[in-house]
């Protein structure tokens, strides 16, 4: 019986199944890649809002403290979003017709409440409290990045779960003294690791991984 096929048929055979497997692997690894990058993530995509409230300004500038407007970020689940008055404690003096800040003053005439873009939006099913970080020694810029530098806010990381793991698995690669924990020139020293370690083992923190953690 005459050869069906040509004897280069086999090495074709193999280079096909092979190249498939790269192909296929190589493609896996873009799909993560894209996954993480900030056109999924929307990582540092300033975000646009009702008025044009400039971190930089305000926290550089001026010296406010995180706690003056995010009241609650010590106490509970949720850093707070400031009500309007907090704005005109100081804008019933400072700027207090400018144009631009009509919205504001609107606002505080009205009890309407501006309708703020939300920066750092997780999702509905997973479970995150300020206050329990913030207590365990994690800054604002570890997570949320130097604000004081930026004039419209955005958002720093990614939020997505291995980002998340990244800190629970090395919490001393993360976390600074609570006196420091609002500081936004905080700046990491050559011992972190040794200090972190200590501050660890000082606010008992726990490396929290199980699903349970964040998914409730």
């Amino acid at each position: 019986m005459s050869q069906i096929f040509h004897r280069s048929a086999n090495t074709i055979a193999r280079v096909s199944i092979f190249g498939a497997v790269f192909f296929i692997a190589g493609l896996l690894v873009l799909l993560a890649e894209v996954n993480r990058s900030p056109w999924m993530t929307e990582s540092r995509v300033a975000r646009e809002q009702p008025i044009q409230f400039s971190h930089e300004r305000h926290v550089a500038g001026n010296g406010i403290d995180c706690r003056y407007c995010h009241t609650s970020v010590e106490d509970s689940s949720f850093a707070g979003v400031p009500p309007t008055k907090t704005c005109m404690n100081c804008h019933s003096q400072i700027f207090a017709n400018s144009p631009f800040l009509e919205p504001v003053r609107d606002s505080f005439r009205t009890g309407r409440s501006i309708q703020w873009t939300r920066v750092h939006d997780l999702p509905d099913f997973v479970y995150f409290n300020h206050s329990i970080h913030v207590n365990k020694g994690v800054g604002c810029t570890t997570c949320h990045g130097q604000v004081d530098r930026m004039p419209l806010m955005w958002q720093e990381s990614s939020l997505q779960m291995e980002w998340c793991l990244d800190c629970h698995r090395s919490p001393e690669r993360y976390v600074r003294p609570r006196g420091a924990v609002f500081r936004v020139d905080y700046v990491e020293p050559p011992d972190q690791i040794e200090l972190g370690r200590r501050l660890v083992a000082e606010y008992q923190i726990q490396r929290l991984t199980s699903c349970s953690t964040c998914h409730r």
